[in-house]
């Protein structure tokens, strides 16, 4: 009895959430800290917490787009309490992220949220991509995680507390065409995230891995001219995600302290073939065979 109750345990530990409906729960009072908060996920992420009464720190690199996210954000003020203080970082440099957030905790004390949603992306055939780009979206999506992560985390020990939440990707647990740069960065965040989890559960702290599918960010629209003929006939297949509907689905897994969040659908049931099997590579396969038949037939060969 004592197994089965351990693999139920383990289960549902491992829960993964999917979005439906309306979810918000009340973290008044609650210190939400939000790398990348300024666009996007992030900012979505920042509005919803705001509006559930949380304060936040808010990092991004640029200052001007921090400033401007703040009077979105502040829209959905709680209580006039509330605050929102914001950073300019890179969270590719180590030493100068530690610096910065150092001095937050010594004037705002130790985040009970941290949100890893700092990221960057850049589709392209392997053949056609710069080298330069593997390195960079390594640096921004993998390392620049570890980074705020190892910052915090003496922190996060000292107080056995804490919530340590990584975007990755639904590609971050399978291949997607034309994103073998952007796919390598974000299963490097799944991988650290399966490997943090036990450690830092003995300390209370806990660990989450989302999963986003395609959504509707600045972002994406950045994408789209840089995507093989390929990518786009599959990615045309899938309606993207509201920014919106994949920050509640977020926080609803946060809430509910899972580890694995997979919002929407597609990610949902994408994660489940991977998950059970290995049925990914099949299913995309001849997702990759239809989309090159459309393709073909476009150009007219």
């Amino acid at each position: 009895m004592e197994v089965v109750a351990g693999v139920l345990g383990a289960v549902a530990d491992l829960a993964v959430i999917r979005y439906k409906g309306t979810f918000m729960q009340n973290f008044s009072g609650k210190l939400v800290l939000i790398t990348g908060g300024s666009s996007g996920i992030g900012l979505a992420l920042a509005q919803q917490f705001f509006a559930a009464g949380a304060n936040l720190w808010i990092l991004g690199r640029s200052m001007e787009k921090l400033q401007n996210s703040v009077i979105e954000i502040d829209k959905f003020r709680h209580n006039k309490e509330q605050f929102i203080h914001t950073a300019a970082v890179d969270v590719t440099d180590y030493q100068v992220a530690a610096q910065k957030l150092n001095s937050m905790i010594d004037q705002d004390g130790t985040p009970d949220i941290l949100i890893n949603s700092a990221g960057a992306t850049m589709p392209g055939k392997f053949e056609d991509l710069d080298i330069k780009i593997f390195q960079e979206l390594m640096e921004v999506n993998y390392y620049g995680t570890v980074n705020v992560i190892k910052a915090l985390i003496p922190h996060f020990i000292s107080r056995k507390s804490g919530h340590i939440v990584n975007i990755s990707s639904i590609a971050g647990f399978g291949g997607v065409y034309g994103y073998t740069a952007y796919c390598a960065s974000k299963y490097a965040v799944r991988g650290f995230s399966d490997a943090l989890r036990p450690e830092m559960k003995p300390y209370g702290i806990k660990v989450s891995v989302v999963f986003p599918p395609d959504t509707e960010t600045p972002q994406l629209a950045f994408e789209e001219p840089y995507k093989p003929a390929i990518t786009k006939e599959l990615s045309a297949n899938a309606a993207a995600m509201t920014a919106d509907a994949v920050a509640r689905s977020i926080i609803k897994g946060i809430s509910k302290g899972s580890y694995i969040i997979a919002p929407g659908e597609a990610s949902f049931w994408f994660f489940m073939s991977n998950f059970l099997g290995k049925l990914t590579y099949p299913v995309m396969d001849l997702m990759i065979k239809d989309a090159q038949k459309k393709v073909a037939r476009k150009s007219g060969n």
